[in-house]
This record gives structure tokens, C-alpha cells and sequence, in this order.
């Protein structure tokens, strides 16, 4: 098998060591949820119930009002206790939360029924499926699958990608979902074939799962239409435009999505959800999270409901090994960090990382010595020293002359930058800045 790449990256330590031998475990039901109503890209939810309402696992209990959005529905059954705003681990920090005492019967919704089969199911309705199970990308930028599986009327798509690269260090919830239910991943896959009406899907893996890939082909070898890409182990090499390249050798436009290059992007843990919405009509409740770091005594892969707080899960895994420096909300690279513990899952919980105070600190800013490193390993063919530069300065429009909305925000640029400069944190200004400035226009 020859493994592909694309142009540019990094290879940061992988820290995968301590979990990606452990299988998947059953995490403790929750005494008590608080399920975010905006755990999406787009618009939150409206909540459908109300304070001393009985829920049931599997019930819709937030409505998705606009296109770009995504259903929500309890993990647990019980009552509601609050509808309140709460802290939750998204960019905006915070979102209105529907808190439900869990009464431990885990009673099943009576929507929650089987939904047929590929063969009898059409695109359309398996499309419906997905949008109604509040089914999102998994991979940690939660964007609502049924949109992405909605293309614009004059794109021509003709590939399915799905991302089993799982790049980031110290993740190895995909690893081992590829490990463990390989099945429901192809399904999935079929699913989302079918929805758009394509022949071509490739699963790309990187080549420090061997028994990843491995696993995979096995359950793909019946599928002529699927083929299982190995890729070179290299940071971000799950990124959508870099998978795209790295399995197509096709380039998305500048500015355009990867429906521009004729392919539809999505994870692996998305496609096994998806394979579970379908053959027993559970939404997306839970998922497998990676629970690691020197900060955790007994690191975990853990397969969690919505909406379970962060603590119990740590003390799921040991609790705390000695003082914490930092906790951080996915992979270490483009994750966010944390300044409480007092957090809920929510779907796109894809890894609890918690440091020790040295392994936080962090480094000196030193003046950039221009050594053109950032440039150099950009997979988004971009000159970050020149838009972090003008960032710095209020100097927006300049930085997008630059193209700062092209960057992906993987932090290549600040993790290999010798004078360790706050490259991605001011790009990101700049492109809120850029972005609030062309809604304003409009």
C-alpha cells in the first residue's frame, strides 16, 4: 500500500501510548445532564420542553429552527430540573442548558424504533434520518451532517471522503471505534453514498494504525465502490482540503468548499452514528471520548452520553494525578482549552486532556527572527507571519488581502515558530474581525 500526503505540516509526538491499546468502555450512566442547546456549528436549538418535564432517552428536546443546525435530544431519562445558561466547551464559552435528573431507568422513547434498511430506505429519507438524529461532524468541528449532505444544486459531487487520519495527538477514540465496530463505519458510509448518489468513497487512515487499517479492509472487502487509503502520519493530515488532496489529488479553491472539488468530507465516528440512527432510530446521544494526559491517573477511552459533566468523567479515570496545569477540550492542537472543570460533554467531546502544571507551561515570545518556517509548513499555502503581523496591528483588511479566512487553524505555524509566536491566536482575530465586518456589509 503506498501512503499519500500533501504539501506542508508537522509531525508533533503522538502521546497516543497510553490509550490506544485500551478498548472502548462503558462509562456510568450520569446522575445528572446538562445538555447544551448549541453544541453545533449554526444555530442553537429552542428548547421543546419545559421545566418538571419527563423525558425519555432518545426525545427530541430541542428543535433546530434553521437550516444550519442540528436537533438535540436527552441521553438519559428523567425529569428536567433547569433550562439555564450555562458554561459549556464552545468557542462562545457559554449557551442556555436544559439540566435533567436522571431517575436511572434509561426508558426509551417510542420514536426510538428501527428505520429500515439501505436497500428499501431512499436517499431522501435516509437524509431525514440523519438531520432528525441531530447527526454532526465528530471529528471536533461538529458542523451539521445533513447540510454537508446537502450540496448546492450546481455541485457536481462524486467522492465520498471519510476521516480516519484522527491526527491529533493523545485521540485514539477513532482508532479504536475503526478497532472495535468497523462494520457500522462501512454502513454509515453506504448511507451517506446513497444520500448523494455517488460510487466512489475512499477511508483514509494514517499509517500509525496498521491494525486500524487493517481492520478496515477486512470489512470493506466485499465493497468495490470503497477503498481503504492509507496516509503518511503527518499533522493535519485529517484536515478536509488535506484528506481531499491527500486521496483525490484534487485542490479546493481558495475561499470554496471541498463541494468545489466534488467531495463531501465527513468522520468515521459521524458514519457509525449514522449506521446506529438507522437500525434502532437512537439519535446521537453519545459518544467515545479519550480521556488522557499526566494529569489523569488511569487513562481512558470512554463511550459517554451527552451532557455528562467533565468531573465525573475524570473520576471515572482516577480523578486528578497531582495539581493541573491545563485542561483542554479535544486534541492538544486545535482543542480548547479550559478554565474550569465544571463542563458538560457535548457531541463533539472527542477527547478530555488534562495536563500537569510542566507540561502547561508555557514557552517565551520572542521577536520573530523571519526564518519563514511558518511559510514553509503551511498546508494552506499561506504566509502566517504576514497576517499574524498585521492581526497584531488592527490591520484586518491587510490580512485578508493575505487570505487569513484560508486558514484552518490547525497551529502548524505556532507549533513549529523557534520564537514561539502567538501566530494562530492572532489569525483567529483577525478572521472573527474580517467575518463581523462582512456581516455588518450586508
Amino acid at each position: 500500500m503506498n501512503f499519500l500526503s500533501f504539501r506542508g505540516g508537522v509531525h508533533p509526538p503522538h502521546y497516543k501510548e497510553a490509550t490506544e491499546n485500551l478498548k472502548v468502555e462503558k462509562a456510568k450512566d450520569p446522575s445528572i445532564v446538562a445538555i447544551s442547546l448549541q453544541q453545533h456549528i449554526g444555530a442553537p436549538c429552542e428548547a421543546l420542553v419545559k421545566v418538571g418535564d419527563k423525558v425519555k432517552v432518545g426525545q427530541k428536546i430541542g428543535e433546530a429552527k434553521a437550516f444550519v443546525s442540528a436537533p438535540i435530544h436527552s441521553s438519559v431519562s428523567g425529569v428536567v430540573k433547569q433550562i439555564k445558561t450555562m458554561k459549556v466547551p464552545i468557542p462562545a464559552g457559554e449557551a442556555q442548558c436544559i439540566v435533567i435528573e436522571s431517575d436511572g431507568l434509561n426508558e426509551i422513547h417510542e420514536s426510538v424504533i428501527p428505520k429500515g434498511d439501505l436497500e428499501s430506505l431512499s436517499g431522501k429519507e435516509i437524509l431525514t434520518i440523519i438531520k432528525e438524529a441531530g447527526m454532526v461532524g465528530m471529528g471536533g468541528a461538529t458542523f451539521p451532517t445533513h447540510v454537508k449532505l446537502s450540496p448546492p444544486p450546481d455541485a457536481k459531487i462524486d467522492t465520498i471522503i471519510l476521516n480516519g487520519a484522527e491526527c491529533e495527538p493523545y485521540l485514539t477514540a477513532d482508532h479504536r471505534l475503526m478497532l472495535e465496530d468497523p462494520e457500522s463505519i462501512i454502513y454509515g458510509l453506504k448511507a451517506m453514498m446513497k444520500v448523494v448518489n455517488v460510487s466512489k468513497a475512499y477511508i483514509g487512515i494514517e499509517n500509525n494504525k496498521p491494525d486500524a487499517i487493517e481492520s478496515m479492509l477486512k470489512a470493506a472487502q466485499k465493497e468495490s465502490t470503497i477503498e481503504v487509503v492509507g496516509l503518511q502520519t503527518k499533522y493535519p493530515q485529517g484536515a478536509e482540503k488535506q484528506l481531499i488532496y491527500a486521496c483525490t489529488k484534487r485542490e479546493v479553491p481558495s475561499g470554496g468548499l471541498p463541494s468545489a472539488a466534488g467531495v463531501i468530507v465527513n468522520n468515521v465516528a459521524t458514519a457509525s452514528a449514522i449506521s446506529n440512527a438507522i437500525k434502532t432510530g437512537m439519535p446521537l446521544i453519545e459518544r467515545i471520548c479519550t480521556v488522557t494526559g499526566k494529569g489523569i491517573k488511569e487513562p481512558k477511552n470512554l463511550l459517554i452520553k451527552v451532557g455528562t459533566p467533565t468531573k465525573e468523567i475524570i473520576e471515572q479515570c482516577g480523578g486528578y494525578n497531582g495539581n493541573i496545569g491545563k485542561i483542554i477540550m479535544g486534541g492538544p492542537m486545535m482543542g480548547l482549552a479550559q478554565y474550569t472543570d465544571e463542563l458538560q460533554a457535548i457531541k463533539g467531546t472527542s477527547g478530555i486532556l488534562v495536563f500537569t502544571p510542566e507540561e502547561a507551561k508555557l514557552p517565551e515570545t520572542k521577536a520573530c527572527i523571519r526564518c519563514g518556517k511558518c511559510v514553509e509548513i503551511c498546508p494552506a499555502f499561506l504566509q502566517p507571519l504576514y497576517i499574524s503581523a498585521y492581526s497584531l496591528n488592527d490591520m484586518h483588511d491587510t490580512a485578508e488581502k493575505y487570505h487569513a479566512l484560508d486558514c484552518i487553524e490547525c497551529g502548524s505555524c505556532s507549533f513549529i515558530c523557534p520564537s514561539k509566536r502567538p501566530l494562530l491566536q492572532s489569525i483567529r482575530v483577525s478572521k472573527r474581525e474580517i467575518v463581523a465586518k462582512k456581516r455588518k456589509t450586508k
